[in-house]
């Protein structure tokens, strides 16, 4: 089942649960899609594929967690709240992230992959983690890593 069609039924299934926070974040979920495919249609693409929208999903979960940090540190527990349950419901259309040791030897495997020797090859160890591991992996948590093994 492709990812719109996953946001469509859980549209269904939580209007007709009467969960009106979980409606509401699934349709700006499908919004913020919409938004994208729009953006793609200079390019001749008509609907964005599953990992661009994987990518956008990420997006809005990185920029959520900064409202939730900003919201804690302004004294505003109930929209940090907000933030955090629409976090949850972004996530459950996300592909399980890989643990700390999944990651490590992604990079290990990127690293030897790569041929990298040194701290310049840095751009290829990230491009084939990039490609082989986009959907399940935190660059975020790579970038470190993948330094600290290339400065060993």
């Amino acid at each position: 089942m492709s990812l719109r069609d996953q946001f469509t039924e859980q549209m269904k299934l939580s209007m007709k649960a009467g969960t009106a926070a979980r409606t509401s974040a699934v349709r700006m979920i499908m919004a913020k899609v919409k938004d994208a495919d729009i953006v793609a249609r200079p390019k001749g693409v008509d609907k964005i594929s599953d990992e661009e929208i994987a990518a956008v999903l990420r997006g809005m979960v990185k920029s959520r967690r900064e409202s939730v940090e900003l919201y804690t540190q302004g004294n505003r527990p109930e929209l940090a709240a907000k933030e955090e349950a629409e976090i949850a419901v972004i996530e459950s259309f996300l592909p399980q992230q890989m643990d700390d040791t999944a990651t490590e030897q992604a990079v290990v495997d990127a690293v030897a992959e790569a041929g990298a020797t040194s701290i310049k090859d840095m751009g290829k160890v990230m491009a084939v983690l990039k490609t082989k591991y986009a959907a399940t992996l935190d660059m975020a948590k790579a970038g470190p890593i993948v330094k600290a093994k290339l400065s060993a």
